[in-house]
């Protein structure tokens, strides 16, 4: 393709993933207005977000799949029109069974785009070439990501529109990419029709996934970590995912391929992945919901609180993804970005609900240019690795467990601040002389129906118990920086596919 006809394409395939960055990030600060207008409550917070990460990561190997055998323009068409549809219905949700139910389905979608944007990219252009384009795509996710809490801000504060227009906002967009790609994407189909989809091992992955992450939303609350339930879901969801992995090494068409994962390059690129969605995802969703309840501001104020981290990300993507194209080396960059992840979580490790504004986004301005030097940049690892053909299991694994570490950050964090803030709350409360029966709803996030002094308890421990959160994700943002360390060195390739192995007596080319 000449570089003209990669634009045209690509205009389309930023537009489609600018569509899904921004139905999360839109969603993220107004998310607090949401489920204290629906009564819900801080499981269920985390559970609105967890519910479209888990489709998301459980769907995305099957996409990645199925990129490798049908039309790859087809499957993106059918992942908007899911994602259309269902960002409808959740702007129509009346409750938050209804939100979480819906923003699961919405997930399906988002898994989809996030993988066949990344898969088609990889098929049109060659791993050299790739890092200047993915200055483009780190750019298109910024402007998503820092355009997203302002716009969901502004419109969960102003009355004639409410938050459930965060969901409907998104449909024009969705329109508009699936003319441009009918229109400009044209990729070479290779159908391969005796080939069988591996949706036994999919079902068992996302079903010993969600055991898991159903426990450590209860567990402690509902019933003790020593008990019948914690050795029944948490030995029930293991084993579930062992079956899972032997399913994977019997079948013709893994959804998630072994033999790629088992792979130097591969496997250590997916443990970071794994460290650096955990960290990001579980530390950056409860940011909005911080600024909010834990420091008193609207969510347009909060969004533009957040804008430091989104910064980051935005240059440092562009930045980098230009001189890997230059130099051919992808690992300093990737080193480099964990190393500052890491550093940004331990800053932010120390927040209360007094930390200085100015401090928080020093800090967030770091956590946002590691993540923007090395996600992104960990796929590309991958793929520099494996033939054209392998291209799209590749993708989709190293997304799978990108999506798989977000989906367990979320959950776990989750599940660390809602017993933090239950045990300040009660503490609060007892300094302030409130009896718990009088704390006005203080159980849900809907602090307009709760009384000054009870408000401020529970704004108090919000604070207080971010940084808790943002420790554990420091711990897991280093064993992200050990995996890069281990990195094999190469230097990226200028061709789409791998090239043949040299006859004996052939020089080898580095």
């Amino acid at each position: 393709m000449t570089h003209r006809q990669v634009l045209e394409a690509l205009s389309g395939l930023l537009l489609v993933l600018f569509v899904a960055m921004i139905s999360a990030t839109i969603v993220s600060v107004a998310l607090p207005q949401i489920i204290g207008a629906l009564d819900g409550t801080q499981s269920q917070y985390t559970w609105v977000v967890t519910a479209s990460l888990l489709a998301s990561t459980a769907s995305t190997p099957i996409w990645g799949k199925l990129a490798d055998l049908f039309s790859k323009k087809l499957l993106l068409q059918v992942s908007i029109v899911i994602f259309m549809v269902s960002s409808v219905a959740c702007g129509f949700a009346q409750d938050t069974g209804q939100l979480i139910a819906f923003r699961a389905l919405q997930g399906l979608g988002m898994g989809a785009l996030q993988v066949l944007v990344q898969v088609i990219i990889a098929a049109m252009i060659s791993p050299r070439e790739r890092g200047r384009y993915n200055g483009y795509l780190g750019g298109v996710m910024a402007v998503a990501t820092v355009g997203g809490p302002l716009l969901g801000g502004l419109i969960a504060d102003t009355s004639w529109l409410g938050w459930r227009w965060c969901f409907f906002i998104s449909v024009p967009f969705t329109v508009i990419a699936f003319a441009l790609l009918q229109k400009t994407l044209h990729v070479v189909t290779v159908r391969r029709p005796e080939v069988k989809i591996d949706y036994v091992g999919a079902t068992l992955i996302a079903l010993g996934v969600s055991v898991l992450l159903i426990w450590v939303t209860f567990v402690g609350n509902s019933f003790d970590w020593l008990s019948w339930q914690t050795a029944a879901m948490a030995g029930g969801g293991a084993l579930i995912l062992v079956l899972a992995t032997w399913v994977e090494t019997r079948v013709a068409e893994p959804v998630v391929p072994l033999h790629v994962i088992r792979r130097r390059t591969p496997a250590l690129a997916i443990l970071a992945s794994l460290a650096v969605g955990m960290a990001m995802f579980g530390g950056a969703v409860f940011l909005g919901q911080y600024f909010q309840i834990g420091r008193g501001y609207s969510p347009t104020e909060a969004g533009l609180l957040t804008m430091p981290m989104m910064i980051g990300v935005l240059f440092s993507s562009t930045i980098s993804g230009r001189m890997i194209s230059k130099s051919g080396n992808v690992k300093p960059y990737i080193v480099t970005g964990a190393v500052v992840l890491t550093i940004g979580f331990l800053g932010l490790s120390t927040l209360d609900h007094e930390t200085p504004l100015l401090f928080v986004a020093a800090a967030m301005l770091l956590v946002g240019t590691g993540v923007g030097m090395s996600m992104q940049n960990l796929v590309l690892a991958i793929q520099n690795t494996v033939p054209l053909r392998e291209l799209g299991a590749a993708s989709g694994a190293i997304t799978f467990f990108r999506s798989l570490g977000g989906t367990i950050g979320v959950s776990v964090l989750g599940a660390i601040l809602a017993n933090q803030v239950a045990a300040g709350i009660a503490e609060g409360l007892a300094k302030a002389g409130v009896k718990p029966s009088a704390s006005g709803g203080s159980g849900t996030l809907n602090l307009a129906e709760m009384s000054e002094p009870v408000r401020a308890v529970v704004r108090a421990a919000y604070g207080d118990a971010t940084g808790h959160i943002f420790l554990v994700s420091t711990g897991i943002a280093a064993l992200g920086v050990i995996a890069t360390l281990f990195l094999k060195p190469t230097r990226l390739r200028d061709s789409v596919d791998l090239e043949p192995a040299p006859e004996p007596g052939e020089p080898v080319s580095t």
